[in-house]
């Protein structure tokens, strides 16, 4: 059954390869800048790579600029077989070239919905990424000195401070580490050593978070220390005041931000890929429409285009079918080889 039959004049037939060759080049530029979105998508995932605990949610900006990359040599074959369409005798030359063609471009059309889904799907991968990462972050906080953390104080510090959070959670995940390092405790004092045999591990923890937490727009001067000891300061109640350290968990605020980034990226992303749909549906009427024309003497007679000579089933497995038989012959061969193998090897005595 053939799918999405029209009819083409002559003159319906120019029309349609202007209009297509002007819609190529727009989707030239959209690959363009379908590329560029997976670069910045990159950088800002690299930025932050020192509190991400895996890398699977790089497969999105991957996918982008792979496909980004695609586009622009897809769109611009595109240009040049619309420029060719208006002579009947060079459009011929493309013939075989138009199957593959057809087949690569809806792969890496399907690639780029896909890098969409994918874009809005991310969100659980990203959160337990960032759980993870952070966790770590804060709990080398305090190596300054180590090979390899020494600008993780820093980069946490800068974390807090322009994503206006605190802690992983909240601010109580910084009561759980110690976040100071043994260089700066007075081991001489009293409270010090008071705190760090109260701990099974030895650790020195205190009910206090870093600087970096503080809410500059608070009022009050900042309170980093013995936060839930309410007699520690004047006309001060932890559970009922609005503290003046930031309240919102450094992962909600990461995740905010990411997902913001991914779904604006995708909504882009999407109408791209309709516009690239768009070209490879029009490609295709005019192909089928100047295969026609072929051949003959008069090419201004009128003739017939459509998007699938046959129904959707049957075109995929056309196109599956080489691939699968490559596949079987392939298997075959190596049955063969390794039974060959087998029977030229002696049996032992």
């Amino acid at each position: 059954m053939v799918v999405m039959k029209m009819k083409f004049p002559f003159q319906k037939r120019v029309k349609l390869a202007q209009g297509l060759w002007l819609l190529s080049w727009c989707a030239t530029v959209a690959g363009a800048t379908t590329f560029t979105l997976g670069c910045i998508l990159k950088t800002e995932l690299r930025r932050r790579a020192e509190v991400m605990d895996n890398q699977d949610i790089h497969i999105v900006p991957n996918t982008l600029m792979i496909v980004g990359l695609a586009s622009l040599g897809i769109n611009y074959f595109a240009s040049k077989i619309c420029q060719d369409a208006l002579d009947a005798g060079r459009f011929p030359r493309w013939k075989n070239f138009l199957k593959p063609y057809f087949a690569v471009s809806c792969f890496f059309t399907v690639l780029m919905l896909l890098a969409v889904i994918m874009s809005y799907a991310m969100k659980g991968s990203l959160e337990s990424s960032l759980k993870a990462g952070l966790r770590n972050g804060i709990r080398f906080y305090k190596d300054t000195d180590t090979p390899g953390r020494c600008f993780q104080k820093q980069n946490i510090d800068r974390l807090q401070m322009e994503f206006q959070c605190c802690g992983n959670n909240d601010f109580r995940d910084w009561f759980e580490v110690q976040w100071i390092s043994n260089r700066y405790l007075d081991f001489s004092s009293k409270e010090v050593k008071d705190r760090i045999k109260s701990n099974v591990d030895g650790r020195y923890l205190v009910d206090g978070v870093p600087f970096s937490c503080c809410n500059p727009s608070s009022p009050r001067p900042c309170i980093q220390y013995q936060l839930t000891n309410n007699s520690a300061h004047y006309n001060y109640d932890y559970q009922t005041e609005e503290l003046n350290i930031y309240l919102r968990g450094c992962r909600e605020a990461l995740v905010n931000y990411y997902m913001g980034l991914m779904n604006t990226i995708g909504a882009g992303v999407l109408s791209i890929f309709l516009l690239q749909g768009s070209v490879l549906v029009s490609l295709r009427l005019l192909q089928t429409a100047m295969e026609a024309v072929a051949g003959k003497e008069n090419t201004e007679i009128e003739t017939e285009g459509y998007l699938l000579e046959k129904g959707v089933k049957e075109t995929i497995m056309e196109y599956l079918n080489p691939v699968l038989k490559f596949f079987l012959l392939k298997n075959q061969v190596e049955e063969g080889s390794a039974a060959a193998t087998t029977a030229a090897t002696p049996t032992p005595t």
